[in-house]
């Protein structure tokens, strides 16, 4: 694979004269001389630098030489024409290897004029360790790189979590990490409820365990009956020996294995790893349902909404939507779609490339494979349904916010900003995005506060503030956010600026928004503030707008009202999540962990050795050294770390 960049300079002062479009294509005329007939790829870049779009080409002379004819294109490819200022090209082996690459360069660049699968987010898998002798079972995300097996994908979360609570209960297997492991003297409170086997204290031999990981291995497999039917062998021979607490034990794991198969509603026993795409199109949007089968099982579905022009019709959504998802997902065996694809063929290999196995695209006619894609097809419809309606209902909800805030139109993106800390400890900052599409989950941003002094206030004892200092970490927030927003995108040509700005608070909080934002010189984002009622009554808040002399109270039953309380309630509770993490982490962190040279297993023999971490910060160099393992330089540094003047 070459890649080839060219500037093209010559003739520019004449092509400045000439329409926009016949500009753009005169710019893209000129490559052509230089372009081989060969697959590759190809990319149309503005004048900020932006790809606008990323294309595959069998031939890049011949796909790149239909771009020079702005008038046989549809109005949208003219606009972008007119704005390619620049193009640059990868050449590759094959079409395959070009349609890869193609979808990788979109999910990078996520060009404007590209179908775009918006959700990046990757799917879990359950993964079961192997680099130790009782293997862990946890639940992964991210590259598979850790040595293990590998289960999935799962449509969600909830999907994962429900399964390793069948794990848990039927398997017993460790969910702790290697280092809680080999510190534990005592068996945690997952022994004493019956969700682990309590290898860490040798309550199990390493023969009965591996057994035990062997038979989850089945069941993740697919193969839960023949498990069911060995625990419904054992529960009976306990029985029969009058243990009733061992037998009471094999009860509750056919108990756990039958719940999960409950949930397998839609499951076919031929349908080993397959997915199940099914597309329904309408009024110029797309729905993309996406059923995951692996093993048999059902590991659940979700729903896609591809961004797209209006004109773009389903199979040619449907094509760019597979190329793109298995670009962050390996593909399973079987995919079975619910329409054509133009290219079948070519996809198929780039796939087969991909996966470094056969995989095979087929569209079901008859039979129990069609009646799966006929569901999959009304959930695909019924999923629409609901987010047009949604995005109707929207639409009205920002125009009705406009009106009562009096706004110059809907805002398009809402950013809420709110704290959370106990007593100024563990402060953070947290931003959530809402606008015609709801919450934008994927531009939530969250702040460690790092308490910097306000060169306007009084400083205060911790971290720069007095404790519970909502302004001081406000006025940080917010600096901190705008001033980036400026370095990045000066232009705002990104669509990352809000037009609507909401803090929660009273007019205070307003006071340092409208101050942050005369700091920073910016005058064209509207802000307002978000307050509870007379005893922080929910459904009566009060509205400060800039300038006015006293705030609004919105009717209880305004839908506008509603709206605001909820985009309040999820800035407050994605604030109050990233406090109780950051807190979680901090209590679960010794001082010891910073030490170097001073490991797990150093770390445990000091705090047997002295109790706590603070007599071990206490001791002196000869205490230190008497313990097992740390010899006289490395107590020599134990201590120096706790005296260092530095």
């Amino acid at each position: 694979m070459t890649d080839k960049r060219s500037a093209q300079n010559d003739g520019n002062k004449a092509l400045k004269e000439q329409p926009k479009s016949a500009l753009g294509a005169a710019i893209i005329e000129s490559y052509l001389k230089t372009l081989p007939g060969t697959p590759g790829v190809y990319r149309m870049i503005n004048a900020e630098n932006k790809v606008l779009y990323v294309g595959k080409a069998k031939s890049l002379k011949k796909r790149v030489a239909a771009y020079t004819k702005p008038e046989r294109q549809s109005v949208r490819i003219r606009r972008m024409i007119s704005e390619t200022v620049t193009m640059e090209f990868v050449t590759t082996h094959t079409e395959a290897e070009a349609l890869l690459l193609e979808s990788n360069f979109i999910k990078r660049f996520a060009p404007r004029y590209n179908i775009l699968l918006r959700d990046d987010k990757s799917f879990p898998f359950i993964l079961v360790t192997k680099e130790h002798k009782f293997s862990q079972v946890l639940k992964f995300r991210g590259s598979q790189n850790r040595p293990g097996d590998y289960f999935g994908p799962f449509a969600s979360v909830w999907a994962v979590n429900e399964t390793l609570a069948v794990l848990q209960r039927a398997f017993m297997l460790r969910t702790c990490t290697d280092s809680v492991f080999s510190n534990r003297t005592r068996p945690c409170l997952l022994y004493q409820i019956k969700r682990c086997s309590a290898p860490c204290v040798g309550f199990i031999d390493e023969a009965e365990y591996r057994e035990s990981v062997e038979q989850a291995h089945a069941f993740l497999s697919g193969d839960s009956q023949q498990i069911q039917r060995k625990f419904a062998g054992l529960m009976q021979d306990a029985s029969d020996r009058l243990e009733f607490e061992l037998a009471a034990q094999y009860r509750d794991r056919i108990r756990a294995l039958t719940r999960i198969q409950a949930h397998q509603d839609i499951n076919l026993s031929n349908l080993k790893d397959s997915d199940v795409i099914a597309t329904h199109q309408a009024g110029g949007a797309t729905c993309i349902q996406v059923f995951f089968f692996r093993s048999g099982a059902n590991f659940g579905n979700r729903a896609y909404f591809p961004s797209h022009a209006r004109e773009d019709d389903l199979p040619t959504v449907l094509e760019a939507f597979v190329g793109q998802f298995y670009a962050r997902t390996p593909p399973p065996g079987r995919i079975l779609l619910s329409d054509p694809i133009p290219n079948v063929d070519l996809v198929t290999r780039a796939l087969c490339v991909r996966a470094d196995r056969k995989v095979e695209l087929s569209v079901p006619k008859r039979g129990d494979k069609r009646k799966l894609m006929d569901h999959a097809l009304v959930n695909a419809k019924e999923a629409l349904d609901r987010r047009m309606a949604e995005s109707a209902s929207q639409r009205r909800l920002l125009e009705g916010l406009a009106e009562r805030f009096g706004l110059d139109g809907p805002p398009n993106r809402i950013e809420v900003y709110d704290n959370s800390h106990v007593s100024g400890t563990r402060a953070v900052g947290a931003m959530i995005v809402a606008g015609p599409e709801g919450f934008n989950r994927s531009s939530y941003r969250k702040f460690n506060i790092r308490g910097a002094r306000d060169p306007h206030r009084d400083e205060g004892p911790d971290n720069g503030y007095a404790p519970g200092d909502d302004y001081a970490m406000m006025h940080e927030v917010l600096t901190r956010r705008f001033s980036r927003a400026l370095k990045e995108d000066p232009d705002r040509t990104d669509g990352q600026w809000p037009d609507l700005v909401l803090v929660d608070g009273g007019k205070g909080q307003l006071g340092i928004a409208l101050e942050v934002f005369q700091e920073l010189g910016i005058e064209d984002v509207d802000l307002a503030a978000i307050a509870k009622g007379p005893d922080r009554n929910a459904g009566r808040e009060r509205i400060f707008l800039p300038g006015a002399v006293s705030p609004i109270t919105l009717q209880t039953r305004d839908p506008v009202s509603y709206f605001l309380q909820r985009i309040r309630d999820e800035a407050h509770r994605f604030a109050i999540g990233a406090h109780r993490t950051r807190r979680s982490k901090a209590i679960g962190k010794s001082v010891l962990d910073d030490i170097p040279g001073v490991g797990a297993r150093r770390k445990k023999a000091l705090l047997h050795h002295f109790g706590d971490s603070k007599s071990v910060a206490q001791a002196g160099k000869s205490d230190l050294a008497a313990v097992e393992g740390i010899s006289k330089s490395l107590a020599a540094k134990v201590y120096d770390w706790f005296h260092s003047d530095g």
